[in-house]
């Protein structure tokens, strides 16, 4: 038995990380427990396994009497006295059993009441060993799935990646390798959870804390984000120092810092743009190629309405409005986006409406003089009410448009 327990005790103590001490106090709590409900049931006992060969030693302890009434907690002066000179009554005495004799139901109690402790040693422990990771990225290996949720392999534990953290479109199968979030640790009944992430937009701004230094030290800072997993992600960034570019540093040169973390999201479009605390100037910037027409703010509400040009409609809304909804969370604002048109101005209805006041006629009348081809003051001079009759006009109407042509030059004179 002493090898079999040596044995367990290496295994624990070099694959799972559990200290030797505490797996040998958990054994033989066990061993005595189940040792004392079955064949040495009402004993006291004794036990101590050797750490360093796993030898079990097991006493069980003995009140010294002048008249035994229970043999198993009890032994006579004169016994006592013979394992151990001077002795004396009301004291106790550590008589060596045979390990043997504790029974096989109080051995195969013991293995189970150690696998069970081992159960809560490697729940206390994923819980230590990871509780400083949480907020962090992990790597592992895709060991199964259950319906829609993945386990993880990360080390020393198994981690999960539920269904809905998982990017749509992203494939995992059996031995691949997998980068993630490790979001939380879940309380559940059968311990603690590590729960991992590849959906949350944290995932994509530690990947850019661990790609780019700049945001690393400091330097450079994301005010801002906005995420659809699998499909965009829109970030906003600020620089500390004068003589950083913000947006060059999350880049890289040619490129090479954000195609790093694209490829990792497996082809999801970043959009980086630099941070303003305006926000009609986070909108011109967030919606870039595309630029607004016009644009109305209401602060009371939070809502801003954009008029962009037809050309850059499509642009500016995004596939199924993907866009504006990133830019709208980005900003933190509601926005509506609307297509401008150019406003024409009628030529025909302006001169209307200008000589119609001149004359202070009607819109119809003044509407059928420029009909006739009279469009301005200017035109009147020399025509008579002959000219106008001849071009649809009663007399009455004639003689009181030259009536009021007359006074209107009369004005313009003094």
């Amino acid at each position: 038995m002493s090898s079999e327990i040596l044995t367990v005790l290496e295994y624990m103590e070099k694959e799972k990380g559990i200290e030797r001490a505490d797996m040998i106090s958990a054994i033989v709590n066990a061993i005595k427990t189940a040792a004392q409900k079955g064949v040495s049931s009402g004993q006291e006992l004794k036990i101590e396994i050797d750490p360093k060969n796993g030898k079990l030693h097991a006493w069980s302890l003995l009140k010294v009497v002048d008249s035994v009434s229970d043999p198993k907690l009890e032994i006579h002066i004169e016994k006592a006295s013979v394992l151990q000179p001077g002795i004396m009554m009301g004291e106790f005495i550590e008589k060596e059993i045979d390990p043997a004799s504790l029974g096989r139901i109080a051995a195969q109690t013991a293995r189970q009441a150690v696998m069970q402790k081992l159960r809560q040693f490697e729940k206390d422990r994923i819980y230590d060993d990871f509780k400083d990771m949480v907020g962090n990225i992990v790597t592992g290996t895709v060991r199964r799935r259950e319906r829609n949720d993945i386990y993880v392999d990360i080390g020393k534990a198994e981690a999960l990646l539920m269904g809905r953290e998982q990017v749509p479109g992203e494939e995992y199968q059996p031995g691949d390798r997998i980068r993630c979030f490790l979001s939380e640790i879940a309380s559940t009944p059968r311990g603690p959870e590590l729960i991992l992430t590849r959906t949350s937009p944290k995932f994509v701004r530690r990947l850019f804390e661990l790609e780019v230094t700049e945001i690393a030290d400091g330097t450079v800072s994301i005010e801002a984000f906005a995420r659809e997993p699998g499909y965009r992600t829109k970030m906003a960034v600020i620089s500390n120092d004068p003589k950083v570019d913000p947006v060059g540093a999350c880049v890289g040169a040619r490129g090479a810092r954000v195609k790093s973390i694209v490829r990792e999201l497996n082809g999801e479009k970043i959009d980086i743009i630099n941070y303003f605390e305006d926000p009609e100037q986070m909108v011109y910037e967030a919606l870039k190629p595309a630029v607004p027409r016009e644009i109305n703010i209401d602060e009371r509400n939070r809502r801003i309405q954009l008029m962009v040009a037809e050309d850059d409609l499509a642009i500016a809304i995004g596939r199924k409005g993907q866009n504006a909804r990133l830019t709208s969370r980005l900003i933190g604002w509601k926005i509506d986006i609307e297509e401008w048109k150019e406003q024409t101005v009628d030529v025909q209805d302006e001169a209307t409406k200008k000589l119609a006041s001149a004359l202070q006629v009607d819109g119809d009348l003044a509407g059928r003089l420029i009909t006739a081809g009279f469009v301005s003051l200017d035109i009147f001079e020399g025509v008579e009410a002959d000219d106008l009759e001849g071009s649809g006009f009663t007399a009455e109407e004639a003689a009181d448009i030259l009536s009021k042509v007359a006074a209107a030059q009369g004005s313009d004179t003094a």
